[in-house]
């Protein structure tokens, strides 16, 4: 049975480890901060009501005005230690993430490591782990809790009539923007992320051999390959923003101005008398109130299409099969004879070796002679175990050596 691919959320949870209940505190204090910023508006539409009903109470205004300040300083603390234990948790997520990487590169086979670019190992483990930092350390706290604070206002909203069009209206505009701006959203990011590898790649390739370029006189037609690298980049984000910009512009644009709704149709429900006058006056601050939490929760939709792309990345390195060896061997090696029974390999699906038999006795001096592309490299590194067979044998000295340690290994094909 197929095992379930894990979200990235779980994956997050995962590397968090025992910080996993930082973000929980992190959310719930996250959710403090936006209430008690909420809280102000109600104070102010109440003394503004107050105002209007001729209280003249100045005690009444000023407990209303030192409730205000009490709850934007509350704000501010739960938003400081939110964010405090949201970061912990995540450098403890990028630190395990790149203690995972690291040790699974140790176990899988240096074919692996080999065949892959140094660029991209760097650009995965560094840049891109680097990357999802801001993301985690915000996202989690801030772009749950600021979705609150405005469904709180709405179910307020759902009281009047008014709240109708407000309430559904408004917000499902919102969200169809924003559906529509997260259409291939992540496919697209994807040949961003590919260009980059690419960009990386060339430039480490060019860099690594600049002393044979130079020496060859193949310093245009190398450079040539760095920058069309660099064009595919520059090209594939332009595309990118070209279409994500669009949508988050009108959601930036539309957001604050909550009043072209709820201004023409509250005074035309206050004129009809099926709104009261102060009831309107609470509905224009809580509109006004719901507009920053939006922005602050909208700001984040790109990087959640980042985050999904960058975790693939990092799983597609853990999920590389390891060589299968003993943690001690089983048996020790008679001698330096390698034997080769009934041996299949192949890259990437594609069949290699195709049954291969070979004996090499100890001491012996042997040669493996073919065309190009035939698998006399493929053989070599079977044998010094940079990949695994997928199936049949590869004995030394009359061991198969997936029965011997990788450190017994490395000592018996030094001698």
């Amino acid at each position: 049975m197929e095992e379930k691919k894990k979200s990235t959320m779980r994956w997050i949870l995962e590397w968090a480890g025992q910080k996993k209940m930082d973000y929980v505190w992190s959310v719930i204090l996250g959710m403090g901060n936006v209430i008690f910023k909420i809280i102000p508006y109600f104070l102010i539409a109440t003394i503004v009501r107050m105002f209007l009903e001729g209280n003249k109470d100045f005690n009444t205004y000023l407990k209303n005005s030192i409730c205000i300040a009490i709850s934007f300083i509350v704000a501010e603390f739960c938003h400081s230690l939110s964010t405090t234990l949201s970061h912990k948790a995540t450098f403890t997520v990028l630190s395990n993430i790149r203690k995972a990487c690291f040790e699974k590169l140790a176990r899988v086979p240096l074919g692996y490591v080999k065949d892959t670019s140094s660029g991209t190992f760097k650009n995965i483990m560094v840049e891109r782990i680097d990357s999802i930092e801001t993301t985690l350390a915000h996202i989690i706290p801030e772009f749950t809790s600021n979705l609150m604070g405005p469904v709180v206002v709405l179910i307020y909203f759902l009281r009047s009539t008014i709240d109708w069009l407000f309430g559904h209206y408004y917000p499902l505009l919102l969200v169809f923007i924003l559906f529509w701006m997260m259409i291939d959203f992540k496919p697209n990011f994807e040949k961003t992320v590919k260009a980059t590898k690419d960009l990386n790649d060339a430039a480490v390739e060019y860099i690594d051999g600049i002393e044979v370029i130079k020496a060859f006189g193949k310093t245009e037609s190398s450079y040539a390959k760095f920058t069309s690298a660099a064009k595919d980049y520059a090209n594939s984000f332009i595309l990118w923003m070209k279409k994500c910009s669009i949508y988050h512009a009108l959601m930036m644009t539309i957001t604050p101005y909550t009043l072209l709704t709820v201004l023409p149709f509250g005074a035309h429900y206050v004129e009809n008398g099926t709104l009261t006058m102060p009831d309107f006056i609470l509905c224009i601050i809580l509109s006004l109130g719901i507009a920053g939490p939006l922005i602050t929760a909208f700001s984040y939709t790109d990087d959640l299409g980042k985050i999904g792309v960058i975790v693939d990345e990092i799983v597609g390195i853990l999920d590389q099969p390891e060589l299968s060896r003993p943690y001690k061997s089983m048996a020790v090696p008679k001698d330096n004879s390698i034997e080769l029974s009934d041996v299949k390999f192949g890259y990437h699906d594609k069949e290699i070796l195709h049954g291969i038999n070979m004996e090499c006795k100890a001491g012996s001096v042997n040669a493996i002679v073919g065309p190009s592309g035939s698998g006399k490299s493929t053989i070599a590194k079977l044998i010094a175990s940079l990949w695994d067979v997928n199936s049949g044998s590869i004995k030394i000295g009359g061991v198969d050596i997936k029965q011997m340690s990788l450190m017994d290994f490395n000592q018996k094909s030094h001698m």
